[in-house]
């Protein structure tokens, strides 16, 4: 199987370039991104439209609920409680999953499911970013 061209095209595969969210308060969900270690712009807080690049060449975009609605006039905020996007963070050891957690719900955010064990060989978290929006926390368990 070619992973590199599209089906009946000479040109390359599209690649994974960005990862967007949508957020209602951007000061509050940059926070909780710093928290996690990401370098976002300092003073981005005020912006409608914040990224920043990670390692291996992906990028995470913000944008306002008011950014979405500006293209989008019929965007509303997804309800329900069914997540359409998540996001996992890779931990040191199972101490750092631990600590992160820690780190994160003393600061205020929701934690979803506290640290544990997991039958797949990891210790693993999940903790909600301000827009609700799940974020786990893993890594490979101790032998």
């Amino acid at each position: 199987m070619n992973t590199n061209r599209t089906s009946g095209s000479s040109s390359p595969a599209p690649r994974l370039d960005v990862i967007g969210l949508v957020t209602a308060d951007m000061a509050a969900s940059l926070a909780f991104y710093r928290l996690l270690g990401l370098d976002v712009p300092a003073g981005a807080e005020s912006a409608p439209h914040v990224e920043v690049a990670l390692p291996g060449g992906v990028r995470l975009l913000w944008d306002t609920e008011d950014v979405v609605r500006s293209f989008d006039p019929a965007w509303t905020r997804p309800a329900g409680g069914g997540e359409r996007v998540a996001l996992a963070f890779r931990c040191a050891d199972p101490a750092q999953v631990d600590a992160v957690y820690e780190t994160l719900t003393a600061a205020g955010h929701r934690g979803h499911l506290k640290p544990w064990d997991a039958v797949w060989g990891q210790r693993y978290a999940v903790v909600l970013d301000p827009d609700g929006t799940g974020v786990s926390l893993y890594a490979d368990a101790s032998r």
